[in-house]
């Protein structure tokens, strides 16, 4: 390639130089002749020397010799002239042939410029057929592998399944014994439990019989509340008694048994009741909201059993208090100058209650 521009540069070069003495010879042919110079007018002396001078001319005798001479002379020129002329010609012509050379040169180089050019676009082309046939090879390659490895997953796929067949078949077959030796076991602890039931249904029913039977059979205090009225169960009033301090009495001894309450028939023996005044005793307090009566079966019998709900609020351990009738009261406090802590009037009335009980 570098050859081939340093040829084509020299071409140029001597193609401008060419040129150049084409443009010198053209401007030496094109360059005018001198025009004549016109006639001046002359004088009367000019004139006669003129006359004297062609006279004397006249006169003059030329030799043969000279005229010979100038005739070769004349011929000479004219040679000269003809061979110039020709040079010129031969030159106009050895312009044109390097002119046409320099433009055949110019077209093959042209040419060559378009071979160059024409064999880079071939030889792109071939490199990128030759890089897609690479890719093309590449990619079946790939393609290839990847069946390849495809087959192999599928295989191991199908010898996982296979073997996960086979431990599933195994493990339904234990499964199914599993099954069956519960199913048996579930067959006798059903058998039981259904004895155990049927037995535990009769007793049930023989109990229940018992209950309606003995649920058939009234209370007193039932028939008793029926007899009565809202009125005379609230207004019960025991002869020769305060009923304030009674009803006071009553709850505390049920709420020292708490939650767990206490049987009535125990309760008015200890307060030395009759069984129709504590009936009627419990349904006041039940109706004042102080206890509630449960029904339970003891010993054979109905009865109920007293739960108490409120206890009274007894003030008998603050009557007695001096600090209901303190004088400095409103100067009283934990950390002031009269404290219940350095109290002695509340000391001495401890003291007094101590003794007391």
């Amino acid at each position: 390639m570098k050859n081939d521009k340093d040829s084509g540069n020299k071409k140029e070069k001597r193609i401008s130089k060419i040129k150049d003495q084409l443009a010198r010879l053209r401007a030496k042919l094109d360059t005018p002749p001198t025009p004549p110079t016109p006639p001046t007018k002359s004088t009367s002396k000019e004139i006669k020397a003129k006359t004297e001078g062609i006279k004397n001319k006249k006169i003059k005798v030329r030799d043969p010799k000279s005229k010979a001479k100038e005739a070769k002379k004349e011929v000479k020129i004219k040679a000269d002239v003809n061979k110039k002329a020709k040079k010129e010609v031969k030159i106009k012509a050895d312009v044109n042939k390097k002119a046409k050379k320099e433009v055949k040169i110019k077209a093959d180089v042209k040419k060559k410029a378009k071979k160059e050019v024409k064999i880079k676009a071939d030889a792109k082309k071939k490199s990128k057929k030759e890089v897609k046939i690479k890719a093309d090879v590449k990619k079946k390659a790939k393609k290839e592998a990847k069946i390849k490895a495809d087959a192999k997953k599928k295989s191991k796929i199908a010898k996982k399944k296979e073997a996960k067949i086979k431990a599933d078949a195994k493990k339904k077959a234990k499964i199914a014994k599993k099954k069956e030796a519960k199913m048996k076991a579930d067959a006798k602890k059903k058998a039981k439990e259904e004895a155990k039931k049927q037995e535990e249904e009769a007793i049930k029913k023989e109990e229940e019989a018992k209950k309606k039977e003995e649920e058939a059979k009234r209370t007193y205090e039932e028939e008793l509340e029926e007899q009565l009225s809202e009125e005379e169960i609230t207004g019960f009033q025991l002869e020769k008694t305060d009923m304030d301090k009674m009803c006071n009495r009553v709850c505390e001894i049920i709420a020292g048994y708490e939650n767990n309450g206490t049987l009535q028939s125990e309760l008015w023996k200890k307060l030395k009741l009759s069984s129709r005044d504590g009936s009627r005793l419990a349904l006041k307090l039940e109706r004042m909201g102080m206890i509630t009566r449960e029904k339970i079966l003891e010993k054979e019998r109905w009865t109920y059993k007293l739960i108490i709900k409120k206890i009274p609020i007894n003030t008998k351990s603050i009557e007695g208090s001096p600090c209901l009738t303190c004088p400095v009261e409103a100067k009283c406090s934990l950390d002031g100058a009269v404290s219940p802590k350095t109290c002695k009037l509340i000391e001495d009335w401890v003291l007094i209650e101590l003794k007391n009980k």
